[in-house]
């Protein structure tokens, strides 16, 4: 059902994994641990243009696994599927998985801009803040 649905530009649609609510012994999982905000990517848009017209394209592909963001996207609900569309850079992380001896996983980290404030030797901490880079709006010049 998800092939009908065609992300435009760079927006990619991704089905949300929903974990059990039970173990295979017939144990209720308390609430918090079946909260998972991770996805399969089932559809991906052609990408966005730059400036100059030329095709920008999308950094994930079918069949990766995501990483959510707790906020944000547009969710659609198709029978007893979920599904959210989102711009690749509101996605914190991809995991690949390759085959070897056992499964090796690797975090890719996705457009994150880590900017610390220079503070004075007499303080007792620096301060450090974590945005992604389409947070910030502008740079201010004199």
């Amino acid at each position: 059902m998800a092939k009908r649905l065609i992300p435009s530009l760079n927006r990619i649609l991704v089905e949300k994994i929903v974990p059990p609510s039970k173990t295979n012994t017939g144990i209720l999982l308390p609430e918090k641990t079946t909260k998972l905000n991770s996805g399969t990517v089932v559809a991906v848009g052609p990408g966005a243009r730059d400036r100059d017209g030329n095709l920008i394209p999308v950094s994930v592909k079918e069949g990766d696994t995501v990483l959510l963001p707790e906020y944000g996207g547009t969710e659609v609900k198709l029978g007893e599927k979920e599904y959210v569309s989102f711009i690749p850079s509101g996605i914190f992380c991809r995991n690949k998985t390759r085959a070897l001896h056992d499964h090796l996983v690797v975090f890719t980290l996705h457009c994150f801009l880590l900017i610390s404030w220079l503070c004075n030797l007499c303080s007792d901490f620096a301060r450090y803040h974590l945005y992604r880079d389409d947070d910030i709006l502008g740079t201010l010049h004199e």
